[in-house]
């Protein structure tokens, strides 16, 4: 069921992740930077879901929802799902990749990309 209420929820806890983020990246911790960056646009993807009635089920399949409810008809720039795509792997390697540590260049362009795709999907709500 389509859920404005909800989706204001996510946008807010997508707010909190970056607000995380930056605390990380200010105490040099910038894998816990990377991961809470993604975090937040996960949470500000999820937002359209929400929107929409619809709950993910995977983090992959809500950026392929994007794509197709979103992108493919113009409602939002390609670079959104790129960026969500690209933060995505970079998290699964920081959390499980044994030779992958995140550095401050990393931890400060998910930051910056984090907001962007805040930015971006609060336009749609």
């Amino acid at each position: 069921m389509p859920s404005k209420e909800k989706a204001l929820k996510s946008i807010k806890k997508a707010r909190r992740w970056l607000d995380e983020a930056q605390k990380n990246f200010d105490f040099g911790l910038f894998d816990s930077c990377l991961v809470s960056s993604y975090s937040a646009m996960f949470h500000a993807a999820r937002t359209l879901l929400l929107k929409d009635g619809f709950r993910e089920r995977s983090h992959y399949c809500v950026a392929r929802y994007l794509e197709e409810k979103y992108v493919d008809k113009n409602k939002l720039d390609h670079v959104v799902v790129d960026l969500l795509d690209r933060f995505r792997e970079l998290r699964h390697e920081d959390l499980y990749e044994l030779d992958f540590f995140a550095t401050k260049e990393d931890a400060k362009g998910a930051i910056e990309n984090a907001r962007i795709v805040i930015e971006e999907i609060e336009k749609l709500v």
